[in-house]
């Protein structure tokens, strides 16, 4: 006589897990997987370019030329997490944290503003955290603003020729943050939350006198915000003539120009570049672009720049087909953010716009940059997944 031993039935949450993960790994659309292989390729891209653009830095700071790549390997594998559970929860539930998340920024935002709470470095106060552990509030307020303005313009679909219904609170809302941003100041965030909501309010029907008074407003604040101080009225001019002030206010330009120019077709060799020797500024952050045309030169800045292309056109057709106004909203606001602040950044390199600080997506150093962007690429793939193919 043989006895059988019962195995134990996995807990309902387990279950529920599996289910909810085999639904979603089925529901896979074309857009949805260029979408997940151009980011995927973006963040390869970047882990390999921050290890070869950080290595001398991170040589004469910490002793070792891996510390940055670590770091970077570390926030990858936080970010890759965040973009897959964000890949597979569907679009419509962030329309239950819209309220949560708002409140949450403007916390976070208001309190790194307190001195010796919030993290001063060079003048600006913008990150809490502790050591290398920072977090950086304008980054969730991205994806709060996001959130905000896709569901405000979704449930007020029938009133949007209204202004004072559709776009008055949208407003209040963006100036309130756009306030708390300058006084840390981080204008390059809030620049990427502009080009954001936007691009929302474009797709969700506003009329076209209401956002070229709203554009007129935001581009004369803007215009002051960025000129009233005189060393910072220098460094957004500055990509006018950058040779002129060469040794000052134009030399991250002059530099950027010279490491980008000198990689020609297929660049110096990976690790090969001499932009990074202390020559080129933030060269790991704000400027890796310019070690990319440097050490993988036109061939690895087309590749850069091919990938972004395609995510901006499959966002384009993942807002258009989405199954919903809150799912088209959302896809046209996450590709906005992501395309809009990879402009900012290329041009600022290559020098066709003020050098703002704003980091490449996916590619750059950074954590929380890194992480709130992967955030919203899943839930742009989600919407994709979920579009007609």
């Amino acid at each position: 006589m043989t006895s059988t031993t019962a195995v134990p039935s996995a807990p309902r949450w387990v279950s529920r897990l599996r289910s909810w993960w085999a639904q979603s790994e089925s529901t896979r659309t074309p857009n949805s997987v260029l979408l997940v292989l151009g980011i995927v390729i973006l963040n390869i891209v970047g882990l390999v370019m921050v290890l070869s653009a950080s290595s001398v830095r991170s040589i004469d700071d910490k002793g070792s030329p891996w510390w940055f790549f670590e770091r970077q390997l570390m926030w990858t594998a936080v970010a890759s997490v965040g973009f897959l559970v964000a890949s597979r929860i569907d679009y419509r539930m962030w329309r239950r944290w819209v309220l949560p998340l708002l409140i949450g920024s403007f916390g976070l935002l208001f309190v790194v503003l307190i001195p010796g709470v919030g993290i001063k470095v060079d003048g600006a106060r913008r990150w809490l955290g502790f050591g290398q552990f920072r977090l950086q509030p304008s980054e969730i307020a991205k994806l709060a603003l996001l959130m905000f303005t896709a569901d405000v313009l979704t449930r007020r679909e029938n009133v949007v020729a209204d202004w004072r219904q559709s776009l008055r609170p949208i407003v209040l809302v963006l100036a309130c943050v756009a306030i708390l941003m300058m006084a840390e100041p981080d204008l390059a965030s809030l620049m990427v939350i502009a080009v954001m909501v936007v691009a929302t309010l474009v797709v969700g029907g506003i009329r076209g006198r209401h956002l070229g008074v709203l554009g007129a407003t935001g581009a004369a604040l803007v215009t002051v915000a960025a000129t009233a101080v005189s060393w910072r009225r220098a460094r957004m001019l500055s990509f006018l003539d950058p040779f002129a002030d060469r040794a000052n206010t134009g030399y991250q330009v002059v530099q950027s120009l010279i490491a980008t120019g000198s990689g020609g077709w297929t660049g110096v060799g990976l690790g090969a570049g001499r932009a990074k020797w202390q020559f080129l500024p933030a060269a790991h952050t704000d400027f890796i672009f310019a070690v990319i045309g440097e050490e993988l030169g036109l061939l690895g800045c087309a590749l850069v720049v091919g990938l972004f292309a395609l995510i901006a056109v499959i966002g384009i057709r993942t807002a258009a087909r989405a199954p919903d106004r809150f799912g088209t909203l959302l896809a046209a606001g996450a590709t906005a953010w992501i395309v809009g602040q990879a402009v900012l950044n290329l041009g600022a390199v290559v020098g066709l716009l003020p050098v703002t600080g704003v980091p490449l997506p996916f590619v750059s150093f950074g954590g929380t940059a890194l992480i709130s962007t992967m955030v919203g690429a899943g839930i742009l793939v989600n919407v994709a997944r979920q579009g007609r193919s």
